[in-house]
């Protein structure tokens, strides 16, 4: 069975991780997929869905990495466009997606790690992430 989903996200931030596994599991329990696969796919080139420790420190450590790699300015080609070059790059580093496994209708991750949404050109609204579920 293959089941099309989504979840929409509203950023508060210019930079922003957002921890969706509860709401992925959710969607998971509901589609009564027991055993299979998800991917989850951010559908904006200056966002990325990663997989790593929920834990403040490194969520701070993640951003300043980010901007010491790809700092804000204006000298950016395609910020002649709509100055927002910085997220793009940054986005380079990322990914626009993950696909985990599905076992006993959870994503079979391991102890410390969740699945977040980075917002690298926040705030913004209606953000969304398509979830396509596959198993039985």
């Amino acid at each position: 069975m293959i089941i099309k989903d989504s979840l929409v996200i509203n950023s508060r931030t210019r930079f922003q991780i957002i921890d969706i596994s509860s709401y992925i599991n959710e969607k998971i329990d509901k589609s009564q997929i027991t055993l299979g696969l998800i991917n989850i796919f951010t559908k904006h080139t200056t966002s990325a869905i990663i997989i790593n420790e929920n834990e403040e420190g490194l969520g701070c450590d993640i951003q300043n990495i980010l901007y010491d790699l790809i700092p804000e300015r204006n000298d950016y080609s395609h910020d002649i466009i709509d100055h927002n070059a910085h997220s793009h790059l940054k986005s380079l580093f990322l990914s626009p997606q993950e696909t985990i496994p599905i076992v006993d209708g959870r994503m079979d991750l391991g102890t410390w790690q969740s699945v977040f949404f980075i917002e690298l050109d926040g705030p913004r609204s209606k953000r969304k992430i398509d979830l396509t579920i596959i198993g039985e």
